[in-house]
């Protein structure tokens, strides 16, 4: 349903699965899992498979803490977009690589949830993408003491407000691993 013409592809978009990002990541585990399974079968499929990866002040290009997980390998002919901000189209490459690879439809994982997946997915959409959000494929970090919800409720409340997701030509949703369907 893509707004962007001739834009008949799907990606699989991995969103700062970085060791610093990730390492109180509620489920991380089971989550980083999830998303390797994801990787692995888009890649089997012919899905592009897209890594964007955040560097910042206090996460330094180039550290041990900005390194993508160990348990994830980005292959060489794989992009990779470097970002400084929560939004991955923001002041980046990433609407260069996907209209090179005809993409209108994203699948998205990855981390934080309430700040560069959320951002990510609203950028995506506002921009004429469709964006699917894998419901058991993204997580955060406790972030209480400054105010916030529980990591468990961020990501049920995001996987909720994103499966009604909507816009003209446009739309949202969200699946479980298990369902993804990279042609839908």
């Amino acid at each position: 349903m893509t707004t962007l013409d001739n834009r008949p592809n799907t990606a699989l978009l991995v969103v700062d699965v970085q060791n610093a990002v990730v390492e109180d990541g509620y489920r991380r585990d089971a989550v980083v899992a999830n998303i390797g399974g994801l990787v692995g079968r888009a890649r089997r499929e012919g899905v592009p498979v897209v890594w964007v990866q955040h560097s910042d002040d206090e996460l330094v290009r180039g550290s041990e803490e900005w390194r993508i997980v160990g348990e994830l390998k980005r292959e060489e002919a794989e992009p990779l977009v470097e970002k400084s901000y929560g939004d991955s189209f923001e002041d980046t490459d990433l609407e260069k690589v996907l209209a090179e690879r005809g993409v209108g439809r994203l699948v998205v994982v990855g981390a934080e949830t309430d700040a560069c997946i959320r951002s990510t997915l609203h950028g995506a959409i506002v921009r004429g993408y469709d964006a699917t959000l894998v419901g058991d494929a993204h997580t955060t970090g406790d972030k209480t003491e400054w105010g916030g919800i529980a990591p468990e409720l961020a990501i049920a409340h995001t996987n909720r407000y994103w499966r009604y997701h909507v816009a003209p030509g446009r739309k949202g949703g969200t699946v479980m691993t298990e369902d993804v369907d990279f042609n839908a």
